[in-house]
């Protein structure tokens, strides 16, 4: 299926798969929601805003569960898209060296470690433009492995074919993460090795094969709020709304054209976004997710009020800082929270 370049307003992909969460009794999901509207949630007044999102979450979820997840990469560095915020580009001098495909037994060595920890979901990231047809087996025996400990699989490995997606399908991969970045419009000042549209062709290939989507987005990239507001328009119009919405705070990495930034975005409208994404998108998972080692406690607890409900837990996302577990988990006692179930 061949989709045209989104526009506002206009719905981007064919999705057969339902939301992971039934509607409640006299519910349901818009998709038909416009950029002036999402804009217009944005500027409220902040309480309002947040009393709103909160409102909305209380229906779909239970308000003091947040699952906590861990992202292991599995293949480092070396990757040849020139995205301006990640320190695994080889356009880029960051420091981190290329490294081949882990081990299927340490990998899953690896996510019994989290599941250990708490973490019922486990996400794999390889620095790829796209897996090689070489390395199926492997991946696909890594879902296996992490499968049968019980958790949920989500992983992300660049652009897939059809084909490669059906094999993800069918060893039992959960969910296939590939983020947008951005609005339509700002999208090219971020990345230009791989299109808006090629971004959006991996996802219709992803919802063909019926692995659940995981799709949201960077903030503090330079973009505006109206970038912002677009960024949520275009999952939010989708015919169905990817199950996960990472929202990621920019981690300043030196030697990437994003790294020397020298000012950071507000943390109130940090905390807008996860909000407007909770209001538009109420049966997704709202993941709090890069850039949370730059955050206070209490703009965490503002984003888990607005509607975040998962975490990545562990030392590292990839290559940047994660919060320490010991801290994540007196953060969860001081404010009542639990972890979440495996769905």
């Amino acid at each position: 299926m061949t989709l045209s370049t989104p526009t506002p307003d206009t719905p981007r992909l064919k999705q057969d798969l339902s939301n992971h969460h039934a509607a409640p009794a006299g519910k349901t999901v818009r998709h038909d929601w416009t950029r002036r509207e999402i804009e217009d949630l944005f500027a409220l007044p902040f309480n309002d805003l947040i009393f709103q999102a909160q409102q909305v979450h209380r229906q779909w979820f239970s308000p003091n569960e947040v699952q906590k997840s861990t992202l292991l990469s599995i293949k480092t560095g070396g990757c040849p898209e020139n995205c301006g915020y990640c320190s695994q580009s080889a356009h880029f001098k960051t420091g981190v060296k290329a490294t081949k495909l882990m081990s299927v037994e340490n990998v899953a060595e690896e996510a019994r470690k989290a599941r250990d920890a708490g973490a019922s979901r486990y996400c794999m990231g390889a620095a790829w433009r796209n897996p090689h047809d070489r390395d199926m087996d492997n991946l696909c025996a890594m879902i296996k492995e992490v499968r049968a400990l019980g958790m949920e699989t989500c992983m992300t490995l660049g652009m897939l074919t059809g084909e490669q997606a059906r094999r993800f399908a069918d060893a039992g991969l959960d969910y296939y993460n590939h983020n947008i970045d951005s609005s339509p419009e700002y999208y090219d000042s971020v990345v230009t090795t791989r299109t808006y549209q090629e971004r959006l062709d991996t996802l219709d290939e992803v919802r063909e094969a019926g692995i659940r989507v995981c799709c949201g987005g960077i903030v503090g990239m330079g973009e505006s709020r109206a970038d912002r507001a677009g960024m949520i328009h275009t999952l939010a119009t989708l015919p169905e709304h990817p199950e996960s919405v990472p929202v990621n705070l920019l981690m300043q990495v030196d030697g990437t054209p994003l790294g020397d930034r020298g000012d950071d975005l507000d943390p109130f409208e940090f905390v807008r976004t996860i909000a407007v994404s909770r209001i538009t998108m109420p049966a997704s998972v709202v993941r709090l997710s890069a850039g949370r080692s730059n955050m206070n406690d209490e703009a965490q607890a503002l984003c888990f009020l607005a509607g975040a409900n998962s975490i990545f837990i562990g030392e590292k996302l990839l290559t940047t800082e994660n919060p320490e577990q010991d801290h994540d988990n007196t953060l969860f006692r001081r404010l009542g929270l639990e972890a979440m179930s495996p769905a």
